[in-house]
Protein backbone atom coordinates (compact mmCIF):
# COMPACT_ATOMS: atom_id res chain seq x y z
CA UNK A 1 0.00 0.00 0.00
CA UNK A 2 1.58 3.85 -0.89
CA UNK A 3 2.37 5.31 2.58
CA UNK A 4 0.47 8.52 1.27
CA UNK A 5 -2.53 7.02 0.06
CA UNK A 6 -2.68 5.15 3.98
CA UNK A 7 -2.31 9.40 5.57
CA UNK A 8 -5.36 10.41 3.49
CA UNK A 9 -8.02 7.36 5.09
CA UNK A 10 -8.08 8.39 8.90
CA UNK A 11 -9.89 12.03 8.64
CA UNK A 12 -10.68 12.36 12.49
CA UNK A 13 -10.76 10.49 15.66
CA UNK A 14 -14.59 10.25 17.08
CA UNK A 15 -14.86 11.74 20.53
CA UNK A 16 -17.97 11.02 21.81
CA UNK A 17 -19.93 9.48 24.86
CA UNK A 18 -20.65 6.59 22.15
CA UNK A 19 -17.46 6.17 21.46
CA UNK A 20 -15.60 6.30 24.98
CA UNK A 21 -17.30 4.03 26.00
CA UNK A 22 -16.86 1.26 23.59
CA UNK A 23 -13.28 2.23 24.24
CA UNK A 24 -13.15 1.26 27.60
CA UNK A 25 -15.38 -1.69 27.40
CA UNK A 26 -14.00 -3.43 24.55
CA UNK A 27 -10.26 -1.73 23.86
CA UNK A 28 -11.58 -0.47 20.36
CA UNK A 29 -11.30 3.05 19.08
CA UNK A 30 -13.36 5.21 16.36
CA UNK A 31 -12.40 6.92 13.56
CA UNK A 32 -14.06 9.38 10.73
CA UNK A 33 -12.54 7.92 7.55
CA UNK A 34 -12.29 8.52 3.95
CA UNK A 35 -15.56 6.95 2.34
CA UNK A 36 -13.65 4.55 -0.15
CA UNK A 37 -11.22 3.02 2.39
CA UNK A 38 -11.06 -0.41 3.13
CA UNK A 39 -10.55 -2.58 6.03
CA UNK A 40 -6.85 -3.29 5.41
CA UNK A 41 -6.14 0.39 4.32
CA UNK A 42 -7.28 1.49 7.88
CA UNK A 43 -5.89 -1.14 9.81
CA UNK A 44 -2.00 -0.60 8.44
CA UNK A 45 -2.88 3.04 8.52
CA UNK A 46 -3.67 3.09 12.74
CA UNK A 47 -0.32 0.70 12.78
CA UNK A 48 1.41 3.31 10.73
CA UNK A 49 0.16 6.77 12.46
CA UNK A 50 0.21 5.40 15.80
CA UNK A 51 2.63 2.60 16.19
CA UNK A 52 0.65 0.02 17.52
CA UNK A 53 -1.49 -3.62 16.83
CA UNK A 54 -4.64 -3.80 15.48
CA UNK A 55 -6.61 -7.27 15.85
CA UNK A 56 -9.73 -6.18 14.02
CA UNK A 57 -11.25 -3.39 11.94
CA UNK A 58 -15.28 -3.07 12.03
CA UNK A 59 -16.64 -0.42 9.31
CA UNK A 60 -20.22 1.05 9.25
CA UNK A 61 -21.91 3.73 6.88
CA UNK A 62 -23.79 6.10 8.22
CA UNK A 63 -25.95 8.12 6.04
CA UNK A 64 -26.50 12.14 6.30
CA UNK A 65 -29.80 13.33 8.71
CA UNK A 66 -32.07 14.67 6.18
CA UNK A 67 -33.21 18.25 7.59
CA UNK A 68 -34.41 21.53 6.91
CA UNK A 69 -33.29 25.62 6.30
CA UNK A 70 -36.30 26.99 6.13
CA UNK A 71 -38.53 26.37 3.01
CA UNK A 72 -35.20 24.53 1.30
CA UNK A 73 -34.76 20.79 2.66
CA UNK A 74 -30.86 19.77 2.68
CA UNK A 75 -28.83 16.51 4.09
CA UNK A 76 -25.66 16.18 6.21
CA UNK A 77 -23.03 14.66 4.79
CA UNK A 78 -22.73 10.86 4.74
CA UNK A 79 -19.67 9.45 7.50
CA UNK A 80 -17.54 6.39 6.91
CA UNK A 81 -16.88 5.24 10.68
CA UNK A 82 -14.23 2.88 11.56
CA UNK A 83 -13.71 1.06 15.11
CA UNK A 84 -10.46 -0.78 15.31
CA UNK A 85 -10.00 -2.81 18.24
CA UNK A 86 -6.26 -3.02 19.36
CA UNK A 87 -4.24 -5.66 20.77
CA UNK A 88 -4.19 -6.46 24.54
CA UNK A 89 -2.62 -3.85 26.26
CA UNK A 90 -2.15 -1.48 23.32
CA UNK A 91 -3.49 2.16 23.23
CA UNK A 92 -3.61 5.02 21.47
CA UNK A 93 -3.49 8.74 23.61
CA UNK A 94 -5.50 11.91 21.80
CA UNK A 95 -4.63 14.71 23.47
CA UNK A 96 -3.48 13.26 27.16
CA UNK A 97 -6.28 10.75 27.59
CA UNK A 98 -5.49 7.26 26.81
CA UNK A 99 -8.17 5.14 24.81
Amino acid sequence: MNQERLLKVLLSPIVSEKSTQVGEQNNQVAFRVAPDATKPEIKAAVELLFKVRVNDVQVLNAKGKAKRYGRTSGRRRDVRKAYVCLAEGQEISFGGEAV
